[in-house]
């Protein structure tokens, strides 16, 4: 037995050895460099991108899914002649390493790296096409230099400011959370419940640009996966109505004017209380010198549930009495104010008006303290005085003085602000239910917040030149949570000079949250060597937006809002010309096994090393992309790498079947075939185009089957369609597996790299059929079929069919009543 160019000789046998062609062409590739992208070609320019990995260990069949999926596109775009960008890197700052590290007691960056280098062998394993000489670490100081330097800018813009809130708090990882990192009221790390906290934090005016954020998902909507549009919509929720203000009569008998926000003001008059958000300043403010104490008791219970579960419909309501009263500014009347959980300090003012009959939170606040309910719209329903249980449709308005007898919500709505905004009792407005992000974390292992805190000069931003504020050095007990940020113990780093006025300052303790990082490590790619600037605008409006992003809709609100957010906000500080970041978003699914999310626990996992090393790469990269489009989960116990690699084999084998030379030119080759090819390779591109990669293979495959059968049919090996067909299953397959394809192009007698050839151009008149098979049916039963012209017209495909001897025969004995003609497919002969 003997070994060479990737296949072992078993007597006069050649069999495909996956080992020994990835050991051959892995380094080929590497001095190739086919896929550094070059800032100044002249041709077209196009932006592939991946969701880069967080590195807490090797890579997995997550991973494996999207670099298939991805490397379908940009080795696609490489091949129609654009310049494709397409580069990868590490989102390495975050709780996982911080966590491992106080576990393992070492220093986060050194379970970090370890791991990223570990993923960078598996990559280039994985034979993706990426562009390592732009690789670069978020928890690179020079990248984190550039980080900072945003941050400074975002706060000279006052769109990072600092501020004391309630806010989401994590207890398992000691830090505050942003509300889009809050699951069904757990950590969306690591699953511990959320509680509340009074601190004040750092926060992006996300606000500022909701608006445009919302308008702006218009434009990608014909790109983007639906969900992720909707999710979006619904996360940034915008809402018509009024801000409308109560006097509310203090113990001192002082007014606190307190404005509320509502979609509905045509209600006003069925306002029967006031709630107030028992843990919002406001309640606090307000309440009486009687009833403090029990607001106080009250908040020890609020602060234990997640605004999740206060917003429950089903959830027991309660609350407290304010022990004061708002003047409702339609009526005139008194009415109670109560402080309860079921509405959010965070949203609108953090106030209520209850209309109870006609909202069944309300209404069910209502009824578990006996408040007054008074309808205002009539339905035609059961009175929800009655019933309890509110009506929310349209109807005649009631108990409502100026709207009385009115019937269209619009009017009312309307009529309603006009009567408000003339006795300067409120203002028609819109609300988001959008909240500025909230993005400083009370751990570690982060960019420094480049803030100094001053006594004279108060908040100052670190200048350019004094950028990166390093992270000082603390491993073991020191990177232990404390419900602080560790780097306050840090004396030497904390303590400092105010870049202002010279004096003692002390610098900012927090550090930012990994989403600040992940929100424009895309524009970085463009020049990541550069260490003048954070990026070169003139490159980024040549090489961006991104043309297709791939990634996981996990993310379809936190990420993909940041960084929309963070391209607005750069676009209006002019460093680019762009208004949104990805031209084109594919989402893809997850891989499951038996059901169920991959896990240790419940034995189902799957090791991707293990794969690879049982199969060999191509064959796990033509499993994953061809078991479903990309948008939907896979079931690993539902697919076969065993048949890919098969499938992988007799694609191979092809390629040794062919005599006839390279470069010999097709033409009076088997026609046959040749439609064949053409017509795979015309579909490839428009399925390509749609993200339909998984028809792709399966076309290919019938393209596989047809050259073989052409091959023992007697079309024979040295027929040059047969060559064209075969370098064409090369040139499909290097979009997916990579290793076959280059040992296929080098059997097929070319020079390596298969990945820089052009697409196959395709001969229309291939496209067009020679002859159609036209169907003659007699009592609905089909008599022949004839080979007509495409153009054939119906007097002449009749005349066939009755010429036909099997028709003819057919028709003895009958008397033919009429023919109906359909050219170029049908002709039918009723008798």
């Amino acid at each position: 037995m003997s070994e060479a160019n990737g296949q072992t000789q078993h007597d006069d046998e050649v069999t495909y050895d996956v080992e020994a062609i990835q050991a051959k062409w892995l380094p080929v590739w590497e001095q190739l460099d086919t896929f550094r992208a070059d800032d100044n070609s002249s041709r077209e320019k196009k932006y592939a991108l991946t969701m880069f990995p967080y590195p807490s260990g090797d890579l997995h069949m997550g991973h494996a899914e999207v670099m298939a999926l991805h490397d379908v596109k940009s080795r696609f775009w490489r091949m129609k002649g654009y310049e494709v960008l397409n580069p990868m890197g590490w989102d390495s700052f975050g709780l996982p390493a911080e966590n491992a590290a106080i576990k393992n007691d070492e220093h986060p960056a050194k379970y970090t790296y370890g791991n990223i280098e570990t993923q960078y062998q598996s990559f280039k394993r994985y034979g993706t096409s990426f562009d390592w000489s732009r690789r670069f670490n978020t928890s690179d100081p020079e990248y984190y230099k550039w980080t900072q330097w945003l941050f400074t800018q975002m706060h000279a813009k006052g769109l990072a400011y600092r501020k004391n809130s309630p806010v989401n708090w994590c207890p398992n990882d000691q830090t505050v959370l942003a509300n889009e990192q809050v699951v069904d009221g757990a950590c969306e790390r690591c699953g511990a419940e959320v509680t509340k906290r009074e601190l004040t934090q750092w926060y992006f005016r996300t606000t500022a640009y909701a608006q445009e954020l919302l308008d702006s998902l218009d434009d990608l909507a014909p790109t983007w996966p639906s969900k992720v549009v909707n999710a979006q919509r619904n996360w940034i929720g915008r809402s018509e109505g009024a801000h409308v203000t109560f006097d509310v009569t203090l113990d001192s008998g002082e007014t606190e004017k307190v404005t509320v926000f509502t979609t509905r003001p045509d209600t006003l008059w069925g306002a029967s209380f006031m709630v107030v958000a028992a843990d919002a300043e406001l309640a606090n403010t307000l309440v009486s010198a009687a009833q403090k104490q029990a607001l106080e008791d009250y908040l020890v219970e609020v602060r234990k549930a997640s605004d999740i579960d206060r917003l429950a419909t089903d959830r027991p309501k309660s609350g407290v009495d304010l022990g004061v009263t708002a003047t409702n500014p339609v009526t005139g009347e008194q009415i109670p104010v109560w402080a309860s959980d079921y509405v959010l300090a965070d949203y609108g003012t953090g106030a209520i008006m209850a209309v109870p009959a006609h909202d069944q939170r309300d209404l069910d606040f209502a009824k578990a303290f006996d408040l007054p309910v008074r309808r205002v719209i009539d339905t035609g329903e059961e009175n929800p005085e009655e019933t309890f249980v509110a009506t929310t449709g349209n109807g005649v308005y009631v108990n409502s003085g100026p709207l009385d007898g009115l019937e269209d919500k619009g009017t009312g709505i309307r009529k309603a602000i006009e009567i408000l905004e003339a006795d300067e009792r409120g203002t028609g407005t819109v609300n988001f239910r959008l909240r500025d992000w909230l993005l400083s974390r009370q751990r570690y292992w982060g960019a420094p917040i480049p803030i100094v805190h001053c006594p004279v000069d108060g908040e100052v931003a670190v200048p350019a030149e004094q950028l990166p504020v390093l992270l000082p050095d603390l491993k073991g007990a020191d990177l232990k949570p404390k419900g602080t940020s560790p780097l306050g113990g840090v004396a030497e780093w904390v303590n400092t000079t105010c870049p202002t006025c010279g004096g003692p300052a002390e610098r900012d303790t927090d550090t930012m949250d990994t989403f600040v990082d992940s929100s424009w490590y895309f524009f970085r790619y463009i020049s990541p060597q550069d260490d003048t600037q954070a990026f070169d605008s003139e490159l980024a409006n040549a090489w961006g937006p991104v043309d297709l992003y791939v990634g996981g809709d996990e993310h379809a609100v936190l990420h993909l809002l940041y960084s929309r957010f963070f391209t607005k906000a750069m676009r209006d500080m002019g460093l680019v010309t762009w208004d949104e970041p990805f031209s084109a978003y594919l989402s893809q699914g997850k891989v499951l096994n038996q059901g169920r999310k991959m896990s240790k626990s419940l034995g189902n996992g799957v090791n991707l090393g293990d794969q690879l090393d049982q199969f060999g790469v191509d064959a796990v990269r033509l499993t994953l992309v061809f078991a479903s489009p990309p948008e939907d989960n896979i079931d690993w116990a539902d697919v076969s790498p065993a048949s890919s690699l098969k499938f992988l084999q007799r694609a191979w084998r092809l390629s040794g079947d062919v005599t006839s030379a390279a470069g010999t030119p097709a033409e009076g080759g088997d026609v046959t075939l040749r439609r064949v090819t053409h017509k795979t390779i015309a579909d490839a591109e428009q399925l390509i185009e749609n993200h339909r990669y998984n028809v792709v293979i399966a076309r290919t495959m019938e393209l596989v089957n047809a050259t073989r059968k052409a091959i023992d049919s007697g079309c024979g090996a040295a027929d040059p369609a047969v060559r064209e067909a075969v370098e064409t299953v090369a040139t499909l397959l290097s979009l997916i597996a990579p290793y076959t394809a280059e040992e296929m192009w080098e059997r097929l007698g070319h020079a390596p790299g298969i990945a820089a050839v052009a697409w196959p151009t395709v001969e229309e008149a291939l496209l067009v059929e020679d002859t159609v098979t036209a169907v003659v049916q007699i009592k609905g039963k089909v008599k022949a079929r004839l080979d007509v012209a495409p153009d054939i017209s119906e007097a002449d495909l009749e005349a066939a069919a009755m010429a036909d001897a099997g028709v003819q025969r057919a028709l003895e004995g009958l008397t033919v009543r009429k023919v109906i003609v359909k050219a170029p497919k049908l002709v039918n002969i009723v008798v």
